[in-house]
């Protein structure tokens, strides 16, 4: 494997520093982060390839990191857990994670997954950040990031801050479920504690601005039990 660039964050940096071990022995370059937010500083300075991160972290978790790395990047995510949980599994891979892998863990494995992860990137031409795209369509429903302007049909609507961030967020990622508290803490950038009533209540006004009838709705549908997605167009 020639040298790549590998982001590895975890809060326990004995793991940290084992996988780099691991890493440098394939000639992959290693930078080191031990929260999100760590995270998050090292991809605003360094052109990283791939990212290895642990879910359960202090100040900003994985899952949360996730989201925040897909709205700008799509660089391969594997994500780490102390955890076996099938619903672990399924929410990182439903947040954008490409791969996930059960602490302990095999170095082999985790070198294999690295590269297997690396190559399909590469080979799909994905080196570099996606372009940021000017406006998203969904069908006759179009978000225009210049402008920050929403239309129906033509037809250009009203919406607060709030409704934008989460139209936004749903229209960046076509057929992707998204939790209620999810939702909140990508758009309030807070913990949700009491999430639910404040999310369904923009919910229910966005649908009134973008839906011909809100009760049978065509772009943004509930998924019962899960939360919201914007349909494919």
């Amino acid at each position: 494997m020639s040298e790549q660039k590998v982001l590895v964050v975890d809060d326990e940096r004995e793991i940290v520093d084992a996988i780099e071990i691991y890493l440098r022995n394939e000639g992959v370059k290693v930078y080191k982060a031990y929260d999100g937010i760590e995270c998050m500083d090292v991809l605003m300075n360094e052109d990283i390839q791939l990212i290895i991160m642990d879910i359960m972290m202090p100040k900003m978790d994985g899952l949360r990191a996730t989201l925040k790395i897909r709205e700008e990047k799509n660089i391969p995510i594997i994500l780490l857990s102390a955890k076996s949980e099938d619903t672990d599994k399924i929410l990182g891979l439903n947040m954008g994670a490409d791969d996930y892998i059960t602490k302990p863990f095999n170095p082999l494995e985790l070198i294999a997954r690295v590269r297997s992860q690396l190559r399909r990137y590469m080979d799909f031409g994905n080196y570099s950040d996606v372009q940021e795209q000017e406006e998203i369509k969904c069908g006759g429903l179009v978000l225009n990031k210049v402008t920050k302007q929403i239309s129906v049909d033509g037809q250009n609507i009203k919406v607060t801050p709030k409704e934008y961030k989460i139209l936004e967020l749903l229209m960046d990622n076509p057929g992707r479920v998204f939790s209620i508290d999810q939702i909140y803490e990508t758009v309030w950038n807070e913990p949700s504690y009491s999430a639910e009533n404040t999310v369904a209540v923009h919910i229910r006004r966005i649908r009134e601005k973008i839906e011909i009838n809100p009760k049978e709705p065509k772009y943004l549908k509930v998924v019962w039990g899960i939360g919201y997605k914007i349909e494919k167009a």
